[in-house]
């Protein structure tokens, strides 16, 4: 499975965005999919996952109320869509796929998630 980020880039304290994460084959009903973001010289850490049919979510709590996650499946893509941003919301953005279980993908660990996409980043500045 290739995972293909876009939507970031340079945006105003305040302002939105929406990422989106295209995957190279079906992921409804097989795939998770989660967005992680990393900061230069911190670890990658989880913002947001949606389960395969897209009727579970969960949020790193940071982002709760601000990011929406979703997904359009006909078009195997996943949105993170951002809102009222922040400078500390400024970093590479990675999504990435899972085929475990909630129970696993749900906490972010890495080792649960098998594909990867190459990052979009995001800078939030005035």
């Amino acid at each position: 499975l290739e995972l293909v980020e876009s939507g970031g880039g340079l945006v105003q304290p305040g302002g939105s965005l929406r990422l989106s994460c295209a995957a190279s084959e079906v992921i409804s009903g097989y795939y998770a999919i989660g967005w992680f973001r990393q900061v230069p010289g911190k670890e990658r850490g989880g913002v947001a996952c949606i389960n395969p049919n897209g009727g579970s979510t969960k949020y790193e709590d940071s982002v709760k109320g601000r990011f929406t996650i979703s997904r359009d499946d006909a078009k195997n893509t996943v949105f993170l869509q951002m809102n009222d941003l922040k400078p500390e919301d400024t970093a590479v953005y990675y999504c990435a796929a899972s085929r475990y279980g909630w129970n696993f993908y749900s906490n972010f660990n890495e080792r649960f998630y098998e594909d990867w996409g190459q990052g979009t980043p995001v800078t939030v500045s005035s």
